[in-house]
């Protein structure tokens, strides 16, 4: 049987351009923000554990598997 995946997205950081809230090379969850998507901007839970928004170019979207995802969002 096939697990199904979350519908929680997550993205890597690639870049932080000084942002002292968002750390290279860790995963983050993002929240769905069509506003933000369409000015290129991803809502993003930061180091500060709060949803800022920030350009989509400081990250690329990964897909977790199911276990990861359960592990990130229960510590959040």
């Amino acid at each position: 049987m096939k697990k199904k995946l979350l519908k929680t997205h997550f993205v890597l950081c690639i870049e932080n351009n000084g942002c002292e809230d968002l750390e290279k090379r860790k995963f983050y969850q993002i929240l769905p923000d069509e506003e933000a998507a369409k000015e290129g901007y991803l809502r993003v839970i930061d180091e500060s554990q709060e949803d800022y928004l920030y350009p989509e170019s400081y990250f690329i979207f990964v897909e977790l598997p199911l276990k990861a995802q359960e592990a990130f969002v229960a510590a959040g």
